[in-house]
């Protein structure tokens, strides 16, 4: 796939890690009667004397949660217990405890999971059918794995590895990074960090890159991931829109400098009429995309075919909207081409449409989120 200098394609994807992911972000495998097979073990090994009948009840119950699955290593020991992972240095095996100080027994819990090689495989196969010349990237867990995916897994779809990668460390721990990732001839000139508020376990930041296009021009991108909703909508919501507040004012503040190429994208995570939207949308010329005459997407075949739900994309596109790209009105005016791929993501319930056939379930599917893109002259 060749670079093409005559236009310029940028897309925006919450690609949701790349080869592990934090266990915190994925749907926890506890049942009610998993809960209880280690409530019922925890009160069986705390006793000082256990009979005939309790022990063979401890092995029963440590078959359940699967903690007899061992799989030695020349370094250390790995378990499964309750589809987690648990290592422990094959030097510390044989002592009751780690040290003097303490009663812990050595054992680490591993914090993240390992994402299925198909699910692997589509991501690069949507990135790969995209193919922008500026790719923004949310949720990737490390630069690592970024050029790894990008020299070896585009590669394998037929889709040339990035002239150039970056990836910038949130303050999640969580293996939330945001990356940018550059064809030929496009070049990252600048980097700024704006603070626009939050809370502790993700980004507080919004990154704004400089640039410059194969023809000399600049383009500024300011990209985030903004507060998710919780079981306190309220409390996200006033954290969002004070976060979008300082979008705007950074906005405008660019627009004042003569910097007229702007573009704002990531994962908002609420549909645009949310009200903790509108300083974005009311209070800016900014524009959304998908509101674009140009902006194409395959629709909904299922049971919703032709319904309009509230935060949908459109009619026939029937999915909440949290991920943005939107233009500056320089920029909107000469939007030739845009749209929304979303063959890597499993549709849940009734939705139905068109996907890749290597998405056979929602644990190889690419991500949860839709890869949005525009393309200007």
């Amino acid at each position: 796939m060749g670079t093409k200098y005559n236009t310029m394609k940028i897309a925006t994807f919450n690609i949701q890690n790349l080869f592990h992911r934090d266990k915190s972000l994925i749907e926890k495998p506890f049942g009610k009667c998993l809960t209880a097979w280690i409530k019922e073990l925890d009160m069986l090994m705390r006793k000082s004397d256990n009979t005939m009948s309790e022990q063979d009840r401890i092995r029963d119950l440590s078959f359940l949660v699967g903690f007899e699955k061992t799989t030695p290593r020349p370094y250390a020991v790995l378990r499964r217990k309750a589809g987690f992972l648990y290592m422990k240095g094959i030097h510390h095996s044989m002592e009751t405890r780690a040290g003097h100080l303490t009663n812990w027994n050595g054992w680490v819990e591993v914090q993240t999971k390992p994402i299925p090689p198909t699910a692997t495989d589509n991501k690069a196969r949507v990135i790969a059918d995209v193919n922008a010349d500026i790719l923004l990237l949310q949720e990737v867990e490390d630069r690592g794995s970024l050029e790894e995916f990008n020299q070896k897994v585009l590669p394998k779809f037929d889709c040339k590895p990035y002239e150039q990668t970056f990836v910038i460390q949130s303050n999640a721990m969580k293996g939330l990074e945001m990356a940018i990732m550059l064809r030929e001839g496009y070049t990252l000139q600048t980097i700024k960090t704006h603070l626009i508020g939050g809370y502790s376990d993700l980004f507080q930041n919004l990154l704004e890159y400089e640039i410059s296009t194969p023809t000399s021009k600049k383009i500024y991108v300011l990209t985030t991931y903004l507060a998710r909703q919780n079981d306190d909508i309220k409390i996200a919501d006033t954290i969002r829109k004070s976060q979008v507040e300082n979008i705007a004012q950074i906005y405008n503040s660019l627009l004042a400098q003569g910097k007229s190429n702007v573009i704002i994208a990531g994962t908002f995570n609420t549909p645009s009429y949310c009200d903790s939207l509108s300083p974005l949308f009311q209070n800016t010329a900014i524009k959304d995309i998908t509101k674009h005459f140009s902006f194409e997407v395959a629709t909904d075949e299922g049971d919703d075919a032709t319904y309009f739900r509230l935060g949908a994309y459109r009619m026939g596109v029937n999915i909440k909207q949290k991920d943005y790209l939107l233009f500056c009105p320089a920029l909107f005016e000469i939007m030739h081409d845009s749209s929304l791929n979303r063959k890597a993501m499993w549709p849940n319930k009734k939705p139905l449409w068109s996907i890749y056939k290597t998405v056979t379930s929602k644990n190889n599917a690419a991500s949860e989120h839709p890869i949005l893109w525009g393309e200007i002259n």
